[in-house]
């Protein structure tokens, strides 16, 4: 893997992260009055005509979704799904600044699974950072705490279904372009949102106690059209942000890039301070510099063993 792969990698992983958090903020929005599935059924039918123009754009064909990889495709979506519906159960409950710095396990864990996995070296400074890491989350996650929230293993749960992912894009990669994997991951959230919606979507599986729980089980709503706009637009966010994350794996060296996934925590802590006023105590500071801090440590090492 050479330098300027790794390069185009990280910016690729740095836009796909700003575009992402944009989903993240209109999600959270939403979250007090619509159900997740009607949000995640509405964002991927809009994503569809996206999707398929940078499929054409990239791979200057349609033909790469007929790869004899579809299934591993669709399946690496699945995975992706169940990803990310923990992390946005997670931000129904949790600020997001909380909510993002848990997520932060994700680059912490592919450095673990590259080395398992993908046969990457990685030094015994780089997996003192993976344990410092950890440990940040446990002081963010406080467990048997006055403050904890179970919504809180979420996140990290997401980091652990998220690595894998990312992971999978990177062996997938020689064979399937990002494009199709974002495309065949797409129709899985599309499925699975369908599927969703048909169980919980006529609102009486529908529980009011606990935020996340009212996320997943609420019934369909009909939207306002400025709420419906909303939607609509994360299917053209989640069109060029999954294809940008699922790029950056893809081409790049995973255990480099992924510390860059840790430029979520500005966008997570600027739009929670924004929109709700929500910045951390003093010892979810604390767990954010430690996680930040070690991600950063794994990112120097890396590069100084690279070079």
């Amino acid at each position: 893997m050479n330098r300027s792969s790794n390069t185009t990698g990280i910016l690729c992983l740095t836009a796909g992260i700003a575009v992402f958090s944009v989903q993240d903020l209109i999600l959270k929005l939403l979250s007090g009055a619509y159900p997740l599935h009607q949000a995640m059924v509405l964002r991927s039918l809009t994503a569809i005509p996206f999707m398929l123009v940078l499929v054409w754009f990239f791979d200057g064909s349609l033909r790469t979704l007929l790869s004899r990889g579809w299934p591993a495709m669709l399946g690496r979506g699945l995975l992706n799904f169940t990803a990310y519906t923990a992390y946005y159960l997670a931000l129904a409950a949790l600020p997001m600044a909380t909510t993002v710095a848990l997520y932060f396990t994700a680059p912490l864990i592919i450095t673990v699974l590259s080395v398992i996995i993908l046969h990457e070296k990685v030094s015994a400074r780089r997996w003192l950072a993976v344990v410092a890491g950890f440990a940040g989350v446990l002081i963010m996650v406080r467990p048997g705490g006055d403050l904890f929230d179970w919504a809180a293993l979420l996140p990290v749960f997401c980091g652990f279904a998220y690595a894998a992912s990312m992971i999978l894009a990177r062996t997938m990669g020689s064979r399937d372009t990002a494009a199709a994997m974002a495309f065949w991951g797409n129709l899985a959230f599309l499925l699975c949102g369908l599927a969703l919606s048909a169980y919980y979507g006529s609102g009486q599986h529908a529980g009011d106690g606990h935020p996340s729980l009212a996320f997943l089980t609420r019934g369909w709503a009909t939207p306002t059209g400025f709420d419906l706009f909303l939607m609509c637009a994360c299917g053209g966010i989640a069109a060029v942000g999954l294809t940008l994350l699922t790029h950056a794996y893809a081409i790049s060296q995973s255990s480099v890039v992924a510390p860059f996934e840790f430029t979520f925590a500005f966008w997570g802590i600027l739009w929670g301070w924004l929109f709700w006023s929500d910045l951390p105590d003093a010892l979810g500071w604390l767990g954010i510099a430690i996680i930040i801090a070690a991600g950063v440590y794994v990112l120097r090492a890396a590069g100084t063993e690279t070079a």
